[in-house]
């Protein structure tokens, strides 16, 4: 049985060094018993103590580091079987399957690879490249593998999977020479040869089987052979066999501590051959439990899609995404351009800037400190009121940046107009549209 935040704290040697990374041995304790960090942080814990907290020092569901040039993909240390009870810690990788047989594969990485969007402010890009051999174990297949990641790795620095047999891998893999990439895949037939490649060269290793019940068995023999780094590919038929199997090991793992099935899990929705189809795998797949997700098809818009439903998944419900507090330049404004009001939520704040921008017109954005609440969730919870929004004007020293005092409130608090007249006598206070995408045509009417 997993031993509790106390019980864990009373095995530690309670010096409080801080090297673990923690002000004290009770909160790397408390930690150390929500499964979020490794006992190995802890640079003091005697070997006696070690023993004693094997089981609660590994984490569920472990984690898996694919790491090349110094980029890094992490799948694992999950807690929680649902984001609201915690949050999910390691968003899956997003890779993208090239075949070394490919006549155009220079193209496909380099535009995959190329491939940046900004979402409220974040850049999101693909994550990686799986590598596949041509199908039969000849020396010449080995040879186009090991081409083939040679030039991949002229294109990209991003980490890689390589997927192929024990007698075609090692070729990719010493072309990868110093990396620690992933290889698929290991099964009943070929488990040795593959848990060997893995283990000679600090691989991580796919295992599949027909069922869980085969998977437990192969990844016990496969640990016996010194392989701790696996990921499960769990196969099924269709996407609800998928759910049924990743839901299944998901809650093994986390509810009944099933050490053999706590790896993450790899979904390739390009098996079913239509791009349409893919898409949609690929999105069940972000959404339950899959810690790397391996594309054939590479779209700008589905690749889009697939991201920023893996950011609004991942993103922690218990932090909201925000932007700094400050005075934003818009446009390139100058002493008479106007002074708008929002709160430091990034969408709310990225909807506004956007309607501004997309305008033309310059104004200077003022963001308020409201803990990454939107305007009325702000409002409502006493996090953007009059006294906040002038703190705001104060503290940014607005007044030495515009000829006329005059600050435009969300029309969603216009109640708070007359509040904020107190707060700043000498000021001009307006109510602006309830909805950014009116700001346009107010600026330009009524300012």
């Amino acid at each position: 049985m997993a031993l509790s935040g106390i019980q864990i704290y009373k095995l530690l040697p309670h010096t409080n060094c801080k090297e673990c990374g923690f002000p004290t041995c009770l909160a790397f304790a408390m930690k150390l018993a929500a499964k979020q960090v490794e006992l190995s942080a802890c640079p003091y814990v005697s070997e006696e103590s070690k023993k004693q907290l094997a089981e609660s020092a590994a984490p569920p569901v472990r984690l898996i580091s694919l790491k090349a040039n110094g980029t890094e993909v992490k799948a694992g240390n999950e807690v929680v079987m649902f984001r609201h009870e915690k949050t999910f810690y390691n968003k899956p990788g997003l890779f993208v399957r090239v075949k070394a047989s490919d006549a155009d594969i220079s193209r496909k990485v380099a535009e995959a690879d190329a491939y940046t969007v900004n979402y409220v402010g974040m850049d999101f890009t693909i994550d990686g490249f799986a590598v596949e051999a041509d199908g039969d174990a000849s020396t010449s297949s080995a040879q186009s593998l090991g081409a083939a990641v040679k030039t991949v790795r002229s294109i990209s620095k991003r980490p890689l999977i390589l997927i192929g047999d024990p007698a075609t891998l090692p070729a990719g893999l010493e072309a990868c020479s110093g990396e620690a990439p992933m290889i698929y895949a290991a099964d009943n037939s070929n488990w040795e040869a593959m848990a060997e490649l893995a283990a000679k060269y600090k691989a991580a290793l796919v295992v599949k089987g027909e069922s869980l019940e085969e998977l437990a068995e192969l990844t016990q023999k496969i640990q016996a052979k010194g392989v701790e780094d696996m990921v499960l590919d769990l196969g099924g038929k269709n996407m609800g066999e998928w759910l049924s199997r990743s839901t299944q090991v998901r809650r093994l793992a986390l509810k009944a501590n099933f050490r053999a099935l706590g790896y993450p899990v790899i979904a390739f929705p390009g098996n079913v051959g239509d791009p349409a189809r893919e898409s949609v795998y690929a999105a069940q797949a972000i959404a339950k439990y899959a810690g790397f997700v391996v594309l054939d098809t590479f779209a700008p818009e589905l690749a889009y899609a697939l991201l920023v439903l893996r950011e609004n998944i991942y993103t922690d419900p218990q932090k909201p995404i925000q932007v700094l507090p400050g005075i934003y330049e818009i446009n390139n404004p100058t002493a008479d351009s106007p002074a708008l009001v929002t709160t430091n939520f990034s969408i709310t704040y990225f909807s506004v800037a956007n309607e501004v921008e997309g305008s033309g017109q310059p104004a200077w954005l003022i963001v308020t400190d409201a803990e990454g609440m939107s305007v009325l969730t702000a409002w409502a919870a006493g996090k953007f009121d009059a006294e906040r929004i002038a703190k705001a004007v104060k503290e940014f020293d607005l007044a030495s940046k515009i000829s006329k005092k005059r600050i435009v409130l969300p029309g969603h608090v216009a109640v708070l107009s007359g509040e904020l007249e107190e707060e700043l006598p000498d000021w001009e206070i307006r109510v602006g549209p309830r909805e950014a995408v009116d700001l346009p045509a107010f600026m330009k009417q009524a300012l």
